[in-house]
């Protein structure tokens, strides 16, 4: 029955992870409405390391660019202005507020932010962050304008997902789509900028999984990362079609929508908050 589970909730994992609705919040509400309970925070943040392998699989030309260039930049000085090596700093550098606050709040994530009534609240907030950004965004910026400043905004806001329901993707795409870059950019952006927060998530919590507050093991904690990966893989692949043509919009109101049920269940004694 655990690999069953752990089949499910991988799937959940890797069509939540990349769009703006938080996967931290589908994997504490579903499993309580399934009457499984909540998987834990370690469970969560190993099994995201297969929607990231996915992110390195999928932008692998990218990232070695961007390494190389970064590298290069280190020892060469004529580098250091390029593009790419730029883009490695600003990357490193939006990252530590995630990795900052997420080893000073480890305690408080992993319990009182999983509580339901803050989800449900943080989904439905965070919704319309997203919809009145991107409805107002000057959409004239491109991956390649990110500077220092956009990159700690956005940093920042990442960091943000910390809270369950805010969403990783959902909090730097809308601060991308403030600050006026383009949805594929702003998307784009948001999976580079994950990648070293998710993986030292992931790796930081594997000493969790034999115990803590994993209920699962090793077996199917494996199970569900390799679902998370394949599935991830072709959610990164679909939603950068979709945001090149069409608005956040359906995400929002999915975001609303599924916050409000869940404030609505939480206060019938459906689920347990």
């Amino acid at each position: 029955m655990d690999l069953l589970k752990a089949v499910v909730l991988g799937t959940i994992q890797g069509l939540t992870e990349f769009l703006p609705i938080s996967s931290s919040a589908h994997l504490r509400i579903f499993p309580e409405l399934f009457g499984w309970g909540d998987p834990g925070a370690a469970f969560t943040a190993v099994i995201q390391i297969g929607t990231e392998l996915a992110v390195l699989i999928y932008f692998r030309h990218d990232i070695w660019r961007i390494g190389k260039a970064w590298l290069l930049s280190l020892a060469k000085p004529e580098w250091r202005g390029h593009v790419d090596a730029r883009m490695g700093w600003f990357i490193i550098i939006g990252s530590l507020p995630i990795v900052v606050l997420g080893i000073l709040l480890k305690d408080v994530i992993e319990k009182d932010f999983r509580n339901l009534w803050i989800i449900g609240s943080t989904l439905i907030v965070m919704g319309i962050v997203l919809g009145i950004a991107d409805r107002f965004s000057r959409d004239n910026k491109t991956i390649k304008q990110i500077g220092l400043r956009d990159a700690v905004l956005m940093g920042l806001a990442q960091a943000m997902a910390l809270v369950p329901g805010v969403s990783r993707s959902g909090a730097t795409i809308s601060m991308g789509r403030a600050l006026g870059y383009e949805r594929e950019a702003a998307t784009r952006y948001a999976f580079l900028l994950a990648i070293p927060a998710v993986v030292g998530a992931g790796l930081f919590e594997l000493k969790e999984i034999p115990g803590g507050d994993n209920s699962y093991g090793w077996g199917p904690t494996l199970v569900a990362t390799v679902v998370s990966f394949v599935v991830g893989y072709a959610a990164i692949a679909w939603l950068l079609r979709y945001v090149s043509t069409k608005s956040y919009t359906p995400f929002v109101l999915y975001r609303v929508a599924l916050g409000t049920a869940t404030l609505i269940l939480v206060s019938a004694g459906v689920l347990t908050a």
